[in-house]
């Protein structure tokens, strides 16, 4: 799988946690790694052990910096708390300031845009200018330091 296909898995994983309690993620992992929403059938599928093991974990670098990323995200975002946020758009953003401010590998450049796709295919009209703006905002930021 291609960077771009699993950042778009694990912000499926990090949507459908929004849902669940913490302890019911394991056992929808594995069903998500075992059935996939393009497949009309229903039937298995396979994703490969290092891709999942690679969704898996980044999956838990997120989740585990959560207060941080949402304390981040509640500062540079006027009036839109993250309690406010459509859970899309939240999933989204999490995922991004993870990987601008956590993830070594990915530039700053590259979380955003990926961000901003994410949106304009999950997200509602305004999503891709609302991630844009506020991952941007984030970015300048940090820029001044």
């Amino acid at each position: 799988m291609n960077r771009s296909k699993l950042r778009e898995n694990i912000f499926k994983l990090l949507y459908t946690a929004e849902f669940q309690e913490k302890e019911e993620m394991p056992k929808q992992m594995s069903l998500y790694f075992t059935y996939s929403d393009d497949n009309d059938e229903d039937e298995e599928v396979t994703v490969s052990e290092k891709d999942q093991t690679y969704m898996e974990e980044k999956y838990r670098h997120v989740t585990e910096h959560i207060p941080e990323i949402d304390e981040m995200l509640n500062r540079t975002s006027e009036g839109w708390k993250t309690t406010r946020m459509g859970k899309v758009d939240l999933a989204i953003l999490r995922l991004a300031v993870y990987e601008m401010k956590f993830d070594e590998d990915v530039p700053v450049g590259v979380a955003i845009n990926e961000a901003v796709e994410l949106a304009k295919r999950f997200g509602r009209d305004q999503s891709p200018s609302f991630i844009n703006g506020i991952l941007g905002k984030l970015a300048r930021e940090e820029d001044e330091k």
